[in-house]
């Protein structure tokens, strides 16, 4: 696609919590003929995010919390989310670990990778990388509820991996990569009926 796009200019339209650009570029389309289109795109990082299960209890470990633009988009109450949390300077692996102990206050020991995906590719530039783990109750560290400092109080629930496959099917559970990783666990056995 590199010969396809000449990018024209770049306008940086807010740079506070994340990075909201403008963009003018050329787009080479299929019959020859060169458009120019204009993009805003909304760089906030990469994340990683996880679903801890428990094939014993048949559990999984989410999080509760408030989340702004869902509230401002007529969503009132908390999201009910896997945990995540943005890279930064840290590899994913490491990031998950870390957000997986700040908001859960389970200490995951192996972490494995299933797959990376882009959540709103039309605007946003992030792409999460997707974990599960298994876990047992001799693996919480802490009481987790994030870091307040950051403006997050978040509350830990367990239910089954079937009450949170309905909680979806009742509009519970909206967001997008806790529902990935619920049916991915459903469709790949994670925790067995």
């Amino acid at each position: 696609m590199h010969d396809r796009i000449r990018i024209r200019r770049v306008k940086i339209l807010s740079d506070d919590w994340s990075v909201l650009k403008k963009t003018t570029f050329d787009y080479l389309r299929k019959d020859g003929t060169w458009q120019t289109q204009n993009r805003e795109t909304y760089d906030r990082g990469n994340g990683a995010v996880i679903l801890l299960y428990n094939r014993t209890a048949k559990t999984v470990v989410l999080i509760r919390q408030f989340r702004f633009p869902a509230y401002v988009n007529d969503h009132p109450e908390p999201l009910i989310e896997a945990p995540a949390g943005r890279l930064d300077a840290h590899d994913p692996e490491t990031c998950i670990r870390k957000e997986t102990e700040e908001e859960t206050g389970y200490r995951v020991s192996q972490p494995r990778r299933i797959f990376n995906a882009f959540m709103s590719p039309g605007s946003i530039t992030e792409r999460l990388v997707f974990f599960v783990a298994e876990y047992n109750p001799a693996d919480r560290a802490g009481a987790g509820g994030g870091d307040a400092a950051e403006g997050e109080e978040i509350d830990v629930i367990e239910p089954t991996l079937d009450e949170a496959l309905a909680m979806i099917d009742r509009g519970e559970i909206a967001d997008a990569k806790t529902i990935m990783l619920l049916q991915y666990a459903k469709l790949h056995g994670l925790v067995r009926p």
